[in-house]
């Protein structure tokens, strides 16, 4: 879009030349032809050293944005960035793409729709009632089971195992709210990418990216009935068990484990081979590695049994 088009549609002013915005991106990410938000004033060090062509702030971040960006000042950004991400939301089906491509040595049985521009790997299984969108790439021997869903951009590597009922791509739960409280959607224009070696459980979902990319690595075991929110990032060989949750933003690092029923709070950084048992809460990022964590708040496993042994004999008297 041109900037100009944008500006009409956030009805701001702006100084400067205009350009034609390729898309929206994080200000890390954004390179000169994309656009980028801020919606907090603790992103003020990103703004300075972003590269996006333009950029989205309010009047008390303005001053921050480089005079090589284009400042839009609004009065809410995050509430203009949800209307703005419609603008260059994909479409769902796209029939300007090619044919999908079947690998050698590929089943894919005569009830699974592949969408065009869908690209499937060799040697892959693909059962009754799947669903592959388009442009979405599946790596050699993967093995998809009856009524996965796999959204449109979405890439899965080699040897990979998805069980029935799983959704790959969807939506981010994401959502600007106005002052009268009504919700305006976020589109989510990133994708899942789930690399080699990783085996998904059955009504499993994870959620695609606003921008950019919600990465499960290579060697990751996934439970049945497991919840990764949008721009997750899973460790490689990490194991989230059965109705734990990730919420948004959320890094881990290799070899972490989640119990049953434990969660995490969003944009968190987990360290490497860090356990979590089950029902834990992870309210706050954890820097140090090889510890085990229980409880809610969350603490260290031995002081959160001293904890419940200390209830325990409280509860006698």
């Amino acid at each position: 879009m041109d900037l100009k088009e944008i500006v009409k549609i956030l009805k701001c002013d702006f100084e400067g030349s205009s350009f034609d915005v390729t898309k929206m991106n994080t200000l890390r990410d954004a390179t000169k032809s994309e656009i980028s938000f801020v919606a907090n004033s603790k992103y003020i060090k990103e703004i300075q050293s972003s590269n996006a062509g333009a950029i989205i702030v309010d009047k008390s971040t303005k001053e921050f944005v480089p005079n090589a960006t284009v400042a839009l000042v609004v009065e809410n950004p995050y509430l203009e960035m949800a209307t703005l991400s419609k603008y260059f939301a994909p479409p769902i089906e796209d029939e300007t793409l090619p044919q999908p491509k079947i690998g050698k040595g590929s089943v894919v049985s005569p009830k699974a729709e592949i969408a065009k521009g869908a690209i499937i790997g060799e040697n892959c299984t693909i059962m009754a009632h799947v669903y592959i969108g388009a442009n979405t790439q599946v790596g050699d021997n993967t093995i998809i089971y009856p009524s996965v869903t796999i959204y449109r951009d979405c890439k899965v590597g080699n040897d990979c195992i998805i069980h029935a009922n799983s959704t790959i791509g969807s939506d981010g739960f994401g959502f600007a709210t106005n002052k009268m409280g009504e919700h305006k959607k976020i589109y989510q224009n990133g994708n899942v990418v789930i690399e080699d070696d990783v085996e998904i459980g059955s009504s499993t979902t994870i959620d695609r990216a606003v921008f950019g990319t919600t990465l499960i690595k290579r060697g990751v075991r996934i439970d049945n009935l497991v919840q990764v929110g949008h721009n997750c990032v899973i460790g490689e060989y990490s194991v989230l068990v059965a109705q734990s949750g990730i919420s948004g933003s959320t890094t881990m690092g290799r070899n972490v484990v989640m119990g049953g029923q434990s969660a995490t709070s969003g944009h968190l950084s987990i360290a490497p081979f860090t356990t979590m048992a089950a029902r834990s809460g992870v309210t706050k990022s954890i820097t140090k590695s090889g510890l085990t964590f229980a409880g809610f708040p969350l603490m260290e496993h031995r002081l959160w049994l001293k904890l419940q042994g200390k209830i325990a004999r409280l509860m006698k008297h």
